[in-house]
């Protein structure tokens, strides 16, 4: 019998990187390793969503994955990410063995595909975008009725409303979207927190937290998220 492909799964901590996972643990050619998640030192938070690594590190738990960490500092130049990138690939080639190759959870930015594809074209990795193609409603749809449990941690108040962030991704979200703005977010509208879903053993439990602006012209706000145990902890004397 043919071996499966060792892949590698770009997690972003949100529902689409969720969605891609859920498919390829769904394939039996396939054998998921691990998980490769960008951290921006100082802030120590999943880069643009601004989640907290704690939090990252309880879904990589959860799902019994191992995690390998793109570390970046603060306003990281392109350079700086890309050499970064493939200093954590070398890094989960020495812990993981054969990797075969990396997915994303893209769906339609064919500029985001290409630069992906160029990334990997001197790694011996081959890109995988499993949900590529596929209508975001259908996606949308899909992530709801697959159980995934997902929150608005990030919104660009030039595309999206304001009042979004810290909301559900469900169907009540949904259904007040216009139609400028795309149902799974692919334009970077929103970004998501996922607690739950395919492959998780038990949910993150969390807690949510102050909404703050960030960005030139305080164009991104955030809603913060802290772990439930490390928000019970700091409340004891």
């Amino acid at each position: 019998m043919t071996a499966p492909e060792r892949v590698l799964v770009s997690w972003s901590g949100g529902k689409d990187s969720a969605l891609a996972l859920a498919t390829l643990l769904e394939d039996p050619s396939i054998e998921v390793v691990g998980l490769l998640t960008s951290v921006t030192r100082g802030y120590d938070r999943v880069s643009i969503h601004g989640v907290r690594r704690q939090l990252l590190e309880a879904q990589a738990e959860s799902l019994r994955l191992p995690l390998t960490e793109i570390a970046l500092e603060p306003e990281c130049s392109n350079a700086a990410f890309e050499a970064a990138f493939l200093a954590a690939i070398a890094d989960a080639k020495r812990v993981h063995g054969a990797i075969d190759a990396i997915a994303f959870g893209d769906l339609f930015l064919t500029d985001v595909r290409a630069y992906r594809e160029r990334l990997l074209s001197d790694t011996g990795l081959a890109p995988r975008f499993p949900l590529w193609g596929i209508a975001t409603p259908a996606l949308a749809e899909r992530c709801l009725s697959l159980g995934v449990h997902a929150r608005l941690v990030c919104v660009d108040t030039t595309q999206l409303a304001a009042r979004f962030v810290g909301r559900l991704f469900d169907r009540a979200l949904l259904s007040e979207l216009t139609p400028a703005v795309d149902p799974c977010g692919e334009r970077g509208e929103f970004h998501t927190f996922v607690a739950d879903g395919p492959g998780f053993r038990e949910p993150v439990p969390y807690d949510v937290g102050e909404i703050v602006r960030r960005g030139e012209g305080e164009r991104f706000v955030y809603c913060d998220l802290t772990p439930r145990c490390q928000s019970i902890r700091d409340s004891k004397p």
